[in-house]
């Protein structure tokens, strides 16, 4: 085998809401499985990595609503959650980086994981543009951030990575 380099395929992990994947740890005590056939083979390829940024800050479920108000994030009782949140998004980064990490699915429009929109902070059902605190600080940090309806991208982005084209 003399002047023949063998390179291990890389296999990127994917950081993913746990909720997004039926652990019951919403705010209201349900879950948003996703019935994705993307995720199906991403978990027998073991690449997800789960956690609920806000389940790993602290916070309990059930726990009431919050939403985020500018730097804070808030219960509709305005209760100031945001340490428990901040908390979280700082775990959340950190296993990502120990498990090399480049990609995550977050759940949209969350306070800690929505990645395009953020509901605005009123109670009212409204969606603004913004970042959750968890998918602001991973952006921050470089990885990729995708929500649950981007999957077909996601998946996309990690054949290029794996590829060595991104």
């Amino acid at each position: 085998m003399c002047g023949i380099t063998h390179l291990e395929a890389t296999v990127e992990k994917v950081l993913v809401s746990s909720c997004l994947l039926g652990q019951a740890v919403r705010y209201d005590g349900g879950h948003n499985l996703m019935e994705s056939d993307v995720v199906r083979t991403w978990l027998e390829q073991g690449r997800i990595v789960a956690i609920c940024p806000e389940c790993a800050g602290g916070l309990q479920t059930p726990r009431p609503p919050a939403e985020r108000v500018g730097q804070r994030i808030l219960t509709a009782q305005g209760e100031d959650v945001t340490h428990a949140f901040s908390l979280g998004a700082d775990l959340a980064l950190k296993l990502a980086q120990q498990e090399g990490i480049k990609v995550a699915v977050l759940k949209a429009r969350s306070p800690s994981c929505g990645n395009q929109q953020i509901y605005d902070g009123r109670f009212t059902k409204q969606l603004i543009a913004g970042q959750g605190l968890t998918a602001e600080k991973l952006c921050a940090a470089g990885i990729t951030v995708f929500n649950e309806f981007e999957l077909v991208a996601a998946a996309a982005y990690i054949a290029k990575l794996e590829a060595g084209a991104v």
